[in-house]
């Protein structure tokens, strides 16, 4: 029989303020990664910041011993919301005007 446990943790993803700064040098630290620069979101787990994205770089930080992908792209996605420039993710948008090799060649 297998057991799984769930909490329901409360998650914030809200613009970073100025006593973030110790929580996003940590991040940056843990994820082997610059700083973040620019305009920045995080995303609070029940009080502590385990991920952030600066939004017009599109680059992202996060604690590598959390499980944050979901995290990451719920910032992302928040990002693209708030209309925020630089946003869209660049890959994404360059994939979206260019067709695929297999459906260029399945093309007459």
């Amino acid at each position: 029989m297998t057991t799984m446990h769930t909490t329901l943790e409360t998650i914030v993803i809200r613009p970073a303020r100025p006593e973030d700064e110790r929580a996003l040098t940590r991040l940056a630290a843990l994820d082997s990664a610059a700083a973040l620069q620019g305009e920045v979101l995080v995303a609070d787990v029940e009080g502590d910041v385990v991920a952030a994205l600066a939004v017009e770089q599109d680059r992202a930080v996060a604690d590598p011993f959390r499980p944050t992908a979901d995290l990451v792209e719920l910032l992302r996605t928040r990002a693209r919301l708030m209309g925020i420039p630089g946003s869209t993710n660049r890959r994404r948008r360059l994939s979206l005007r260019r067709p695929s090799p297999a459906v260029a060649l399945a093309r007459p």
